[in-house]
């Protein structure tokens, strides 16, 4: 499946999946647009699934994306570890209805 632009440029859209990847890893769940949340899911769950590696070459990648290290060293430690007999599906997105202002179809990301 191709990856969605979501009327960013591409430095810009990276920076803002980081930075909301980062945000579900250190509070659990996050509000956010329909589309957006299925762009974090598919980067939450490749992060998670690195987590569960512990050798130097996953935690490398993991640090070069997370951009909080606090939450790297959560996701390896406490995070990764709950889903270690699990393969995929880490994350749960629901809809929540259509935002006020624009009527954007918004819904709620968590960690299962």
């Amino acid at each position: 499946m191709a990856m969605r632009k979501l009327g960013r440029t591409s430095d810009h859209r990276k920076a803002m999946l980081r930075a909301m990847v980062t945000f579900l890893l250190e509070n659990g769940k996050i509000e956010t647009t329909v589309t957006r949340a299925k762009e974090v899911r598919s980067e939450a769950e490749k992060m998670i699934t690195l987590g569960k590696n512990t050798d130097l070459h996953s935690k490398r990648q993991v640090y070069a994306y997370v951009t909080k290290e606090a939450v790297s060293k959560k996701l390896f430690d406490e995070i990764a570890p709950k889903y270690a007999d699990k393969n995929g599906g880490y994350t749960r997105i629901i809809k929540i209805g259509p935002r006020r202002g624009d009527a954007a179809e918004m819904a709620i990301i968590e960690l299962v």
